[in-house]
């Protein structure tokens, strides 16, 4: 049997696991619950000098700079709030509402976390609801920029899995050896996206495994999952394959996002003894369909002089797997088929130019102009690489892979 998890069956089904906590509880516990509220946000504009395409860190938070608008307020522009319960030793809640660009919705407010928290033992929790995926050093605040020292997380690595949460269930546990302090989790969950009317992208059974090691200014994070991926796009495409037998059928069967296993890995480092950091991720994604199987890395660094902190940054991203193929042999077909076989060939090649082929250079600062506000201001030049679209979207004639692209950001981050 397979259980699937909504926002609203989370969200009910946490509050009426506290009210059933918080009967228990009864006259003879002397803490009052806590009630805690906050939230983040940041302001930013984006310029990119390139007019074929829009920039975007994130395919399903789409921005819109370049092509579409000179200066966009779409790529990084978000504010969330966060509200927290505790009931007593054991028992929390926790809900955070974000409003973001979006592919279908816009900026309506959607919920990014809702579960509730049963504290087992001192090291052991167990969570159930909407829960942040703890894949990558940023996992779990990738987008509070406040607690980042940049304007967004280096797309080539995070753009790579823009997935942030699941539905599910987690559990933690603490642990100490040799002087190094340990957080292992597992969790289990779902996701359901809608990416164009009537079409989802749905990740069943994510299970993965996640350690995070800290030692004084050191942290280091390791992560893996696996995940069955159904992404509802370009079925005309493939459909379209499968009538030209079992040439087309093979090359609709590799490429098609339809119950594809998805593996994830990635392994990452930060230090940071206060006047300066260094950090640096290392990923895998392979989703054996044409999403395409990628290795992504950036390495980073920074020095803090009092409120200011200039930083730099190197981001790849290369393929591998073909980003073009031969397709359907034509030859000996009938002109009409051998030109709806042309297209579909075409076709299937463009899709896999969406494949993240990229290398970035990043110069920025930071500016913590007073407390719960920062200031930043970033230079990023993008090169796509082999053919690929990089992290750009709305790809327009002329567009020329292989060519440098500058993009400049300015943000205010703040929390509250």
């Amino acid at each position: 049997m397979t259980v699937e998890f909504s926002p609203l069956r989370t969200l009910t089904f946490s509050l009426a696991l506290l009210a059933s906590a918080a009967a228990q509880a009864g006259d003879g516990d002397a803490a009052a619950p806590r009630w805690s509220f906050g939230g983040y946000g940041t302001l930013g504009l984006v310029h990119s000098n390139d007019s074929r395409s829009d920039f975007t860190a994130n395919v399903l938070n789409p921005g819109n700079a370049g092509a579409s608008h000179e200066w966009s307020a779409t790529v990084d522009s978000r504010v969330g709030v966060q509200l927290g319960l505790n009931l007593d030793s054991r028992w929390s809640a926790v809900l955070q509402v974000l409003s973001e660009r979006t592919l279908q919705s816009g900026y309506a407010p959607q919920v990014e976390w809702a579960n509730v928290q049963y504290q087992a033992t001192p090291d052991l929790s167990l969570r159930l609801g909407r829960i942040a995926l703890p894949l990558f050093l940023a996992g779990d605040y990738r987008k509070a920029g406040y607690a980042l020292p940049w304007v967004r997380p280096p797309v080539e690595v995070y753009g790579a899995i823009p997935i942030s949460n699941s539905d599910g269930v987690d559990a933690s546990y603490r642990w100490s050896a040799a002087g190094f302090n340990n957080v292992t989790q597992v969790f289990l969950g779902h996701t359901d996206i809608v990416v164009a009317p009537h079409t989802h992208a749905v990740a069943r059974a994510m299970t993965g495994l996640s350690n995070t090691t800290t030692s004084g200014a050191l942290t280091v994070r390791a992560s893996a999952m696996c995940t069955e991926l159904t992404v509802g796009l370009a079925r005309e495409l493939f459909d379209g394959l499968r009538q030209f037998g079992p040439q087309g059928a093979a090359l609709a069967a590799r490429y098609d996002v339809d119950a594809k296993r998805a593996d994830v890995v990635s392994l990452g480092a930060s230090y940071d003894p206060g006047a300066w950091f260094l950090m640096g991720e290392l990923g895998r994604m392979n989703a054996r369909s044409y999403l395409g199987d990628k290795t992504a890395a950036y390495i980073s660094g920074g020095y803090r002089f009092g409120d200011l902190t200039p930083y730099l940054t190197y981001a790849m991203s290369r393929s591998n797997t073909p980003t073009r193929v031969a397709g359907m042999s034509l030859s000996g077909l009938p002109p009409h088929l051998a030109g709806a076989g042309f297209l579909l060939n075409a076709g299937l090649n463009q899709i896999l130019e969406t494949i993240l082929q990229q290398r970035s250079v990043t110069a920025g600062v930071r500016w913590d102009l007073r407390a719960n506000y920062a200031l930043k201001l970033q230079y990023d030049r993008y090169t796509p690489r082999d053919g690929s679209n990089g992290t750009f979207v709305n790809v327009q004639p002329g567009f020329q892979s292989g060519h440098p692209i500058g993009v400049v950001s300015a943000s205010v981050d703040f929390v509250f």
